[in-house]
């Protein structure tokens, strides 16, 4: 089990690492020359991942896995020598099991996840008794691969899906505000909503476009007093204070897999999530996209692939001059009033999931995980006293990362009214 310090559940805060810090790794078993597999290598996403992996944890083998060769190379030459490249195409069962017998752990990040009719790498992963992370963030994906528990028990392998920034960090991040309110014993947590911007595509690229497209294509699932209610894609616009560097984004309703997963989890009776990003007629024109086109073309890979091909050129020339940063706001409301947030802000997308995803990889091979398919906010996916460690390394080169504040203080301008107290 990982040695990591117990996050107070008082605490307002939890140190964000600096981009110079490195937290130390206990892996389980010192003495072994762990191999990690990182399918979608050659993507921004898998790539930002191994590039993290490498720098918080030298000693570990990155096996970069996808299928361009010459993608591939180029990035075991920026991971340096205690990596190699795999050439995986994870639509072949033959290749795929292959590739997973001689490592210990396999990160998938191969997406898009939507629509996807099976878990191909999962099922892989417990046949070859290898441990398993994936970044998925489609709500019927994530829940597939929990309803193969059963069998990664009996395999004896541990395996976390939703294990990303958001969701992800985001679902840690909620659990430990609810475990926070809970042990104060003054009223019970009601309303959890979260909020996530980034700057264009975050500088993610064609899948996160292809995921955006096909998401809008999904009726919305959220929970009000504990009954599931459906609502229209990117309807329910709030505007969210971010905080500094990020200030007053609008958001917009999405099915994303953490609110069914925190609301059975949790117990939260009322979960939301929503999504924005800039510049603002983006949001406009997915608006407009989920009234004018029928659900099925927005829920077919080959007509949201020739969108995405269509639109990805104007994307990259918007994401130039738009950035790549993201937030994400996780609010807790209590049945005696009191409200909590949590925030999370990093200049760049591209670095921030990888860092993020390569603390769910590490709190693995710590030996915070138990045999079977969990999800991040499930204490036999990240261990209690294993959380604020994970926070801590999700957390570095932030711009602002807090935990369990009342909203005014993380407030771009908040108004004192008198002696301190503020609106």
């Amino acid at each position: 089990m990982a040695r990591a310090l117990l996050l107070n559940p008082y605490k307002a805060t939890v140190r964000a690492v600096s981009s110079t810090e490195h937290e130390e790794v206990k892996l389980s078993d010192p003495t072994r020359n762990y191999r990690v597999l990182v399918l979608g290598g050659t993507g921004r996403v898998g790539g930002s991942t191994a590039l993290a992996l490498y720098k918080l944890c030298p000693k570990l083998r990155i096996v970069v896995g996808g299928r361009n060769r010459e993608k591939g190379e180029a990035m075991v030459t920026k991971l340096g020598e205690n990596s190699e490249f795999s050439q995986v195409d994870i639509n072949d069962a033959n290749m795929l099991e292959t590739s997973l017998r001689d490592v210990d752990l396999v990160v998938h990040a191969a997406g898009p996840f939507q629509q996807a009719p099976r878990c191909t790498v999962l099922e892989a992963a417990i046949k070859t008794k290898t441990a398993y992370v994936d970044v998925c963030d489609d709500t019927t994906y994530a829940f597939r691969a929990k309803s193969l528990e059963n069998e990664a028990v009996a395999a004896n392998i541990p395996a976390l899906t939703t294990a990303g920034i958001y969701p992800g960090v985001s679902n840690v991040m909620a659990a430990e505000m609810v475990a926070a309110a809970r042990s104060e014993e003054k009223g019970e947590p009601e309303k959890l909503r979260f909020s996530y911007y980034t700057a264009g595509t975050g500088g993610a690229g064609p899948t996160i476009l292809a995921t955006s497209f096909l998401l809008l294509g999904e009726e919305v699932t959220a929970y009000k007093q504990g009954e599931k209610v459906k609502l229209r894609p990117y309807s329910g616009k709030l505007n969210v204070d971010f905080g500094k560097g990020i200030r007053k984004r609008d958001v917009y309703l999405l099915n994303l897999p953490e609110v069914r997963s925190t609301h059975e989890v949790l117990g939260v009776p009322t979960v939301s999530a929503r999504f924005g990003t800039a510049p603002f007629f983006w949001n406009w024109g997915m608006e407009i996209m989920t009234k004018v086109l029928p659900s099925e073309v927005l829920r077919d890979r080959t007509k949201v692939q020739q969108m995405v091909d269509l639109f990805d050129p104007v994307v990259r020339a918007m994401d130039a001059y738009s950035g790549e940063r993201v937030s994400m706001r996780v609010d807790l409301e209590c049945s005696d009033g009191r409200s909590f947030v949590g925030l999370y802000s990093h200049k760049k997308l591209s670095v921030a999931v990888g860092v993020s995803t390569a603390a769910f990889v590490l709190a693995m091979l710590e030996g915070s995980t138990q045999p079977g398919v969990w999800f991040p906010e499930e204490p036999q996916g990240i261990a209690v006293d294993a959380r604020e460690v994970l926070l801590r390394r999700a957390s570095q080169g932030t711009l602002n990362f807090i935990l369990n504040k009342p909203p005014w203080m993380v407030e771009t301008a908040p108004q004192e009214v008198i002696l301190g107290i503020y609106l």
